[in-house]
């Protein structure tokens, strides 16, 4: 997909080529899109720290015999998850190959992405096809992605303590939004483009009113990466009670701070009910969107409502794996529906 995006739209060496560029940056959107999906997948699986080594080349190939996969195993055996939580549980070496198939498959994809994006856009750049302006964009894009795996390795090593049973939900915070910013980075980029190729050479501007929704929807996946991160999604499986009360009981003892912070039935409270100023802030944006661009509009409805009803769902079912999966995957297509309005609302006209 990414060699056909290279092939299109080119009648000379030099020229430059928006349109192939465009559809270069939504096919690696896609493959982020994918990433946070299997990222979902590997928090859910408590996946995360059966690789307890960073090896960004090495690393690409996973155990190949008995004694290599012995050997990560008894690594992993030194950490505080498999001391006080999977160790006790009675974990074998077939159950330690699941997790780690799940965290190798994430950094493989991780790798992938990385090479989608730089190898295109070295080929891109020497043949002179990138448009005036657009460079420092797309190695900020790159940069990000850079940071996103280093984020990434940050938020393994906060978990492998000989006390700790799981990373860190702050790094886990940084590591998913900066996912998300490179998204939204990419559609944005990619509209721009596109714009190009149609004769408009003018970028969209990000408007007062994208900000203030762009600000409300931030604090929601902040809240959505804490829930995640401290597995607050269980601390309720009812809705829209908690504990048979619409305010749960929280720990107010070590001050306000902690409780807004680290209190898992507090933010899986703030989590479920900041997630209506987010709906009425998109809503909002919709309306501003609607008679520019409807299917942006639509895009917008259509992923918050979705994502509203798979976070109910989430919550009733336990956190049931694939509807958390689910929910996270929509999250990430809610940022790219907001990307494209706030585009949308800051097209000059």
């Amino acid at each position: 997909m990414v060699a056909r995006a290279l092939l299109l739209d080119s009648d000379s060496p030099r020229e430059t080529r928006p349109l192939a560029l465009a559809r270069w940056l939504m096919i690696v959107a896609v493959l982020v899109l994918t990433m946070v999906a299997v990222g979902g997948i590997t928090r859910l699986t408590e996946s995360g720290l059966s690789i307890t080594q960073w090896k960004p080349v090495t690393g690409a190939l996973p155990p190949l015999t008995e004694a290599d996969w012995q050997a990560e195993f008894t690594l992993y055996q030194q950490t505080g998850e498999y001391r006080n939580v999977t160790g006790p549980a009675g974990m074998d070496l077939a159950a330690f190959k699941f997790i780690y198939f799940w965290e190798w498959f994430h950094r493989l994809l991780g790798r992938m992405i990385g090479l989608a994006f730089a190898i295109p856009l070295a080929w891109y750049w020497l043949r002179g096809a990138i448009p005036q302006g657009y460079k420092p964009r797309l190695l900020a894009l790159l940069a990000l992605g850079g940071l996103q795996g280093a984020f990434g390795w940050f938020m393994v090593r906060s978990g492998l303590g000989t006390e700790m049973t799981d990373v860190s939900h702050f790094w886990l915070s940084i590591h998913l939004l900066t996912a998300f910013l490179t998204l939204g980075g990419l559609v944005w980029t990619a509209l721009d483009l596109r714009r190009l190729a149609q004769g408009d050479s003018a970028p969209a501007r990000f408007t007062g009113l994208s900000l203030v929704v762009g600000i409300i929807l931030f604090v929601q996946l902040l809240l959505g990466a804490w829930v995640a991160g401290l597995n607050a999604g269980l601390a309720s499986d009812t809705w829209p009670l908690m504990q048979g009360r619409i305010v749960p009981e929280a720990d107010w003892s070590r001050g306000a701070f902690w409780t807004f912070t680290r209190d898992p039935f507090w933010i899986h409270f703030l989590h479920r009910w900041w997630a209506w100023a987010a709906v009425a802030a998109l809503i909002v944006m919709a309306a501003r969107v609607k008679p520019v661009d409807r299917r942006a509009s639509v895009a917008i409805h259509s992923a918050f409502g979705v994502q509203i009803l798979l976070g109910i769902a989430t919550v009733m079912t336990g956190v049931a794996l694939w509807l958390a999966v689910a929910h996270q995957l929509v999250g990430a297509l809610l940022v790219m529906a907001f990307a494209w309005g706030a585009h949308v609302l800051g097209r000059r006209r």
